[in-house]
């Protein structure tokens, strides 16, 4: 693999420099993290900027409404908008991250062209309604049903752990349209769903993390009207598609974050020298073994993001590899940041301190590790399912 940057390349790379040296000055100043409402305003004004300039789905296929650009100067644009200090995607992450691209991979024409043009301009904001109470890890035991009534799902049930819901436009919902039962695998029953958040019979309760933020909501859906042209692929064909949203979510959704970790990990080196910290041999070494493990990671996302070129602009089961480490490498940041830190480790207005709880949920998330380990045994290794 090729990984030195053609002249051409390096041209993007300059021109994206100049874009946003000329219009980061010029942003508001970013609102309290725990004002969702605001952040949404926010992050949807920055990623109108973005299509504006013609960097929206940057990634993305033309005929999607993307700019169809290499996999090189996508992962070009990732490192000069973390390293110059730009907004990330935030409250836009599920839609221009998971079901956008899922919608571009797999819906029709004229639901990529009702749906994918408001994300790209920040007009519109997408929740995940996947996990249940008794149905997270386990996502093909969900019992939220969907009954098929004329031209419409009639759905009931209730989701959590639904990120951005309380300020989503729309929420790419996983809802059983088959019942369990005939020996049949559970999974065969699932559909996917773009479902309207402001359909009667939706309630939205935030959660409040660990972090003091509310990202995350429960919602109820009763008997909530969902049309059948808002089914993306088939109906109970909805496990083959959330696959793909999975591959999205794992594969290529945390690439800018790489980017993030190795800025904060300069940052700790920083500031272990200028307090004193530096001389700890045991520090100096796990910095070093983490600057290493984000230098490999960095090179898997390249692999991984030059794979989804390659098929059709979805991510393989090399996601998993990724978000596996990834997660952990995470966490252990932030430990490091701890030691750093010191006394100041209990100041949770501190940055790191808030990105450490927020680490926490990194192995949990878009698939556990556990499931991880086992994508990789059996899909990637061809090792036998444990009984």
């Amino acid at each position: 693999m090729d990984l030195d940057y053609t002249e051409a390349e390096e041209d993007f790379r300059r021109r994206l420099r100049a874009w946003l040296a000329e219009v980061l000055p010029k942003l508001p100043t970013p609102p309290d993290p725990a004002d969702w409402p605001a952040r949404r305003a926010y992050d949807c004004g920055w990623q109108r900027m973005l299509y504006d300039a013609g960097y929206a789905g940057l990634h993305w296929p033309e005929d999607a409404g993307g700019q169809g650009a290499t996999p090189t100067q996508h992962l070009i644009f990732l490192e000069e908008t973390e390293r110059a200090g730009a907004p990330y995607v935030g409250a836009n992450f599920v839609g221009l991250l998971h079901a956008g691209p899922t919608i571009a991979a797999e819906g029709d024409a004229e639901q990529r062209a009702r749906w994918l043009p408001p994300i790209l301009r920040g007009d519109e904001v997408w929740c995940q309604g996947f996990s249940e109470p008794e149905a997270g890890s386990d996502l093909a035991s969900l019992r939220t049903r969907a009954v098929r009534d004329g031209d419409s799902y009639v759905v009931t049930g209730s989701k959590i752990w639904t990120s951005h819901a309380e300020v989503a436009d729309w929420c790419e919902l996983l809802v059983r349209t088959a019942p369990t039962g005939d020996g049949a695998p559970p999974h065969r029953g699932i559909s996917w769903l773009a479902m309207p958040m402001d359909a009667p019979g939706v309630t939205v309760r935030p959660l409040r993390t660990l972090a003091g933020t509310a990202e995350f909501a429960e919602v109820f859906l009763d008997e909530v009207r969902v049309p059948v042209a808002h089914r993306i692929g088939a109906e109970n064909d909805g496990w083959r598609v959330t696959m793909v949203t999975l591959s999205f979510e794992r594969g290529t959704a945390f690439v800018g974050e790489v980017v993030a970790c190795r800025r904060v990990l300069a940052a700790l080196a920083r500031e272990a020298k200028a307090g004193g910290r530096w001389d700890d041999p045991v520090l100096r070494r796990r910095l070093g073994r983490l600057a290493a493990e984000f230098a490999a990671l960095w090179r898997l996302t390249q692999w991984n993001v030059s794979e989804a070129q390659r098929a059709d602009g979805v991510p393989g089961t090399g996601g998993s590899v990724f978000k596996l480490r990834y997660s952990h490498a995470r966490q252990e940041l932030y430990d490091a940041a701890a030691e750093v830190l010191g006394a100041g480790a209990l100041d949770a207005g501190h940055p790191w301190v808030a990105d450490r709880l927020s680490s926490l949920s990194y192995t949990i998330a878009a698939g556990t590790s556990q499931i991880q380990h086992n994508i990789v045994a059996e899909r990637i290794l061809g090792l036998p399912k444990g009984r």
